[in-house]
């Protein structure tokens, strides 16, 4: 069954987020470690959380697996990933695992 990650980085009053960093540099990571065993992928730029309400989240990274093997695969990989936060944010993400439905 497809399993899923995905990254959120909340906003708060005090948070920070290097949008052109986390597009270059932490993305370019992401594929170097991990590549290789997301079979897509997705990044959510936060603009609104509504009509008229700021963004509850900075962005929203989601990676789709083929299976819980690929997904243990890419964690045990994402050393590197994790150690490049503090390059472009102060934020302790929110992880979700999950499946998809069918």
């Amino acid at each position: 069954m497809p399993m899923t990650l995905q990254v959120l980085y909340p906003v708060s009053d005090d948070t920070t987020f290097d949008d052109a960093y986390y597009q270059s540099s932490h993305m370019d990571l992401v594929s170097e470690h991990m590549g290789a065993h997301i079979q897509s992928q997705v990044v959510t730029k936060g603009l609104a959380g509504g009509p008229d309400t700021p963004p509850g989240f900075h962005a929203i990274a989601t990676f789709v697996f083929a299976d819980q093997a690929a997904l243990d695969a890419t964690l045990a990989s994402a050393g590197p990933v994790l150690a490049d936060l503090p390059n472009f944010t102060n934020v302790t993400p929110t992880m979700l695992i999950g499946q998809t439905y069918d």
